[in-house]
């Protein structure tokens, strides 16, 4: 299949996503999200990557979640790595307590397609969710595949789809597609090594009774070393 066909498919089915409405009532919310990542090689072979992020939430009015992530992998090809990590997550919701978060997992990433400026990855990460509030574990799947094509000189649009698939049920999170997000948008490269990428993501998260549609302001940072 050629690339440019295989890349509008890509985007078709990214924007029907974007598009598709919940066969009943979805509460709506107005979400900025920013997050920085910073990626550093150890080695020729070994990588860490550390990352925050900070999601403002309830019509962007209040810090509703800050997440802090560590990662480690070896490349065991040019195009093929793997690691694992862990992650603090603090939430805020209205009503309910804050909860924290300690997230072990486990991530395998593949670069598909690297042809003429375009790239297409997968990451697919297994995770393993526990909270000091209460001792149960939370195992969640999860499967990233971003597209970057170019669009001029220097900027590329950029769009992806990521399932969030509960695997076992706790009281923190219920078995089945928990949530599904997909994101469009355009990377600025400020300097070298330096990235920003803004866009619009949407993120459907599915509930007993009503789901909720964030509607999200979306600026990360990346950072190579």
């Amino acid at each position: 299949m050629p690339y440019r066909r295989l890349c509008a498919l890509i985007v078709q089915a990214l924007a029907l996503g974007l598009a598709a409405s919940p066969a009943h009532a979805t509460e709506d919310d107005f979400n900025i999200w920013t997050g920085q990542f910073a990626s550093f090689d150890l080695s020729e072979d070994v990588y860490v990557r550390f990352e925050a992020q900070e999601r403002f939430t309830n019509d962007a009015d209040r810090l509703g979640q800050l997440l802090l992530r560590s990662f480690i992998a070896y490349r065991l090809s040019s195009r093929v790595n793997a690691g694992g990590g862990y992650a603090y997550i603090l939430t805020d919701p209205i009503g309910p307590a804050q909860f924290n978060e300690h997230r072990f997992y486990q991530e395998l990433n593949i670069r598909l397609i690297d042809a003429k400026g375009i790239t297409l990855d997968s990451r697919t990460r297994l995770e393993q969710r526990t909270f000091e509030e209460d001792d149960e574990t939370a195992w969640r799947f999860r499967n990233f595949v971003q597209l970057k094509v170019p669009i001029s000189a220097r900027n590329k649009l950029v769009a992806y789809t990521e399932p969030f698939v509960a695997l076992n049920q706790t009281r923190r999170q219920r078995d089945g597609i928990g949530a599904w997000r997909n994101f469009v948008g355009v990377s600025v490269p400020l300097g070298v090594g330096i990235e920003m990428v803004p866009g619009y993501l949407n993120q459907q998260v599915f509930r007993e009774g009503e789901d909720r549609s964030d509607h999200v302001a979306n600026v990360n940072l990346f950072f190579s070393f």
